[in-house]
């Protein structure tokens, strides 16, 4: 077993006035050799964007792009022509491919949006962009993972998966890998986690490679997400 330990003061930071971020891996201006990813995960970007802002039109080529909203809602509209709102508890997907330009933004005058954005290698390249959305109650997840990103779930171009996890106090439960050449990147959301003998708090991150599977557990309570992916 191998583990690697991101802390949660360790991450990069952006702070553009109306965008507060904090990086897990490089990204923009923000440039760490030792921490370009793990596996095919290449982002895990944790942002606030002030009411009434956001990302302007841009674009992006073969990657999966992962937004998992965790308070207020996104205003999405791309080259595809998909419109609409992504909500609290809503997760977005777009496999960007050959090329697609998107825009995401903020439309509450008073409530500041909160959301993961992940991205992830794609497997094939340049196929054509598509575009999926899921509703999700990550408030009623009680004491178990719910697949995000999954083959039963939402659909990626990628052998990945993410899960929302969440446990009470005094509870564990064990993850088992879908292949032994995969790792696993387990993020805390909050409350703290005991992974493999290390203790995580808010924001901390471990990642798991030459492993079975990974007993997880908590003795405050924890909401956590569990990013399954290729290390090769």
């Amino acid at each position: 077993m191998k583990t690697v330990i991101h802390r949660s003061e360790e991450r990069g930071k952006g702070e553009y006035g109306w965008l507060t971020t904090r990086y897990s891996f490089s990204f923009a201006d923000w440039y760490d050799p030792t921490k370009m990813g793990f596996g095919t995960l290449r982002v895990l970007n944790d942002d606030i964007i002030a009411p009434s802002h956001g990302f302007g039109k841009h674009g992006h080529k073969n990657m999966e792009i992962i937004t998992i909203v965790m308070h207020g809602e996104v205003t999405h509209t791309d080259s595809m022509g998909n419109t609409g709102v992504v909500k609290a508890g809503d997760v977005q997907v777009m496999s960007a491919g050959t090329g697609v330009l998107h825009a995401e933004s903020n439309e509450s005058a008073s409530i500041p949006l909160e959301l993961f954005q992940l991205w992830i290698e794609s497997k094939v390249l340049d196929i054509t962009p598509r575009y999926e959305q899921k509703s999700f109650n990550f408030q009623t997840i009680k004491n178990d993972l719910i697949p995000l990103i999954h083959k039963d779930a939402l659909r990626i171009n990628q052998d990945a998966a993410i899960y929302y996890g969440a446990l009470d106090k005094g509870l564990s439960l064990e993850y088992v890998l879908t292949d032994s050449t995969h790792g696993i990147y387990i993020f805390v959301i909050d409350g703290s986690l005991n992974v493999c003998g290390e203790r995580l708090e808010k924001r901390d991150a471990i990642g798991v490679t030459e492993v079975e599977s990974v007993k997880i557990g908590t003795d405050t309570g924890a909401h956590f997400l569990v990013v399954e992916v290729g290390m090769e």
